[in-house]
């Protein structure tokens, strides 16, 4: 690795995790000599899928318009989806492989496992997708069982409308496992479930994302602010008390999610890379970074502005006036 990684390439340095292009490039890679002789085809056929309906190319869907979840957070997750699958398959013993079918159904989940923050064109009351952050699983769950089909994976829905929980907090796992009974699907559930954090976290410019979009999805999504019968509850009160509080946010997914619920799934790609683990290394690094930023409360280190990957014009502006609406909204009761 080189010390001037890019905005838009995964921890590697090799990858650019804005196009999909690329990303599908780095997952045939890894993918075609794992399960030598079987097709691609439909990877291909979900990626360009991916291509033009973020793109909001595909009739009755907006194209992706949060610009914290946007194209490339999809697309980096994606990637080391691809290369926790590939490291789990190659040390594990036969009768607990996933196969290629499996491999295939996870990829094509965690390519859509975001897929619910996209307006469809009866979502008439939203204007913009964080408005769903906290159904936005379930909404992907519902693409899922109507895109599967498509691939040729209709038996799978069950499986896949279950796993992609494993990315978000609207079903408890517990129950989640309850409902699924191979246990090859729970792996596959773990391992979609650590990239995606590992990933997000592991971003170059995760600081300046939290900061400037997630906090702004946060307050579409009634997350920052929300409201219960005693009015409006302030969780998050602005970019910067969201960083403040991302330290213990990070230890605690950690120690629950990556080490607990998911048993330590981020160790298997680690074979792809003599033992290390790029992804962690690069989250220890923007905490580090983080805590400096800290102590001595110089915000202007967190310096960077990267892209954002949307369908969108000027996504950032529209965000900005739609929080400030819904904060004035809330405070007045409107």
């Amino acid at each position: 690795m080189t010390n001037s990684r890019r905005s838009d390439f995964d921890v590697t340095n090799t990858v650019q995790v804005s196009s999909p292009q690329a990303v599908l490039g780095a997952v045939e890679a890894l993918y075609r000599p794992t399960w030598p002789g079987m097709s691609l085809d439909p990877l291909r056929r979900a990626f360009a899928h991916f291509e033009r309906l973020f793109g909001g190319q595909v009739p009755g869907f907006h194209g992706v318009d949060t610009v914290y979840h946007d194209r490339q957070h999809t697309l980096d997750i994606t990637l080391a989806l691809a290369r926790l699958i590939v490291g789990y398959e190659r040390q594990s013993e036969e009768g607990h492989r996933l196969g290629g079918a499996r491999a295939t159904v996870g990829l094509v989940t965690g390519l859509f496992h975001d897929v619910g923050y996209l307006r469809r064109a009866d979502d008439h009351e939203s204007q913009n997708g964080a408005e769903f952050t906290r159904t936005h699983v379930s909404r992907g769950a519902r693409f899922l069982q109507e895109y599967l089909p498509v691939l040729g994976f209709g038996a799978w829905v069950p499986v896949a409308s279950e796993i992609i929980h494993f990315t978000g907090y609207e079903v408890p796992f517990a129950e989640i496992e309850s409902r699924v009974a191979d246990p090859r699907d729970i792996v596959l559930g773990h391992l979609l479930g650590s990239a995606d954090m590992i990933a997000q976290k592991a971003d170059r410019c995760y600081l300046e994302k939290c900061r400037d979009r997630l906090y702004a999805e946060f307050v579409l999504g009634g997350v920052a602010l929300p409201v219960s019968e005693r009015g409006p509850e302030v969780k998050y009160a602005s970019g910067l008390d969201l960083l403040r509080q991302t330290p213990e946010f990070v230890s605690d997914v950690r120690e629950k999610r990556l080490d607990g619920d998911f048993h330590r799934a981020y160790r298997y790609l680690e074979i792809l890379y003599g033992g290390r683990n790029p992804y962690l290394e690069a989250i220890d690094r923007n905490l580090d970074y983080l805590r400096q930023v800290l102590r001595s409360e110089s915000w202007q280190l967190l310096r960077r502005r990267p892209p954002i990957f949307a369908a969108t014009s000027d996504p950032m502006t529209t965000m900005r006036g739609l929080m400030l609406g819904h904060i004035k909204r809330v405070w007045s009761g409107s």
